[in-house]
């Protein structure tokens, strides 16, 4: 006797009623493309401000299904779609840091503290975000981050410093050391797998051919 159909899997993600339409987008065209890209389908219950997450069909790997929700969330949090679609390539993530965590949820404090993290102009938070190549939301309590796990890792230690009063030019400091430190990590692991190439090469030019 054969078993019982397994349920699909499914994410459920929970979304602020004012982010739905951005999920959605204009004609559907976000929620479409999303489905596309992972072979998931997206079902938006306005009713509960959920997304439900499923896969298409039979094989779709579980890390689709992810990407797919990260996506959601990236925009939940905030980013616009073009930028929350970054989160399906194979190496970024998304990283939040809850403000409440750090300073409390007194909103003059809330007001201060995002207002550090910004800058004037916007200037802090796009400095951090060309240093380490990520992108960056400031919500009304959290600071949403997408990128690489290192540089994503690296803003999000800034962010936290200047929440806790950090001068930016001490912040900006600490991440010019990470980020060196990063760059050399790199250089190593390239340097590795060119040298892993070319001793399997050589080792294929060595083989014998019967």
């Amino acid at each position: 006797m054969s078993g019982a159909a397994q349920p699909r899997p499914r994410i459920y993600v929970k979304i602020p009623p004012d982010r739905l339409g951005a999920v959605i987008g204009v004609d559907g065209e976000v929620k479409k493309e999303i489905m596309r890209r992972t072979g998931t389908v997206i079902t938006v219950d306005t009713e509960n401000s959920m997304v439900i997450i499923e896969p298409e069909m039979e094989g779709v790997p579980p890390v689709n299904l992810m990407k797919a929700a990260e996506v959601v969330k990236a925009i939940a949090y905030g980013f616009p779609p073009e930028k929350a679609f970054r989160l399906l390539d194979e190496d970024q993530i998304l990283v939040i840091v809850d403000l409440k965590h750090i300073v409390g949820d007194k909103e003059n404090h809330l007001k201060r503290i995002k207002g550090r993290i910004i800058g004037e102009g916007g200037r802090a938070r796009r400095t951090i975000e060309e240093m380490t190549g990520t992108y960056i939301h400031v919500g009304d309590y959290h600071v949403a981050i997408i990128g690489d796990y290192e540089r994503a890792m690296a803003a999000k230690q800034a962010i936290e410093m200047l929440a806790e009063g950090r001068m930016h030019s001490t912040v900006y400091r600490h991440l010019e050391r990470l980020l060196r430190e990063i760059k050399r990590r790199e250089s190593l692991r390239m340097w590795a797998k060119e040298e892993l190439y070319e001793a399997s090469q050589a080792g294929a030019r060595r083989r014998p051919y019967w």
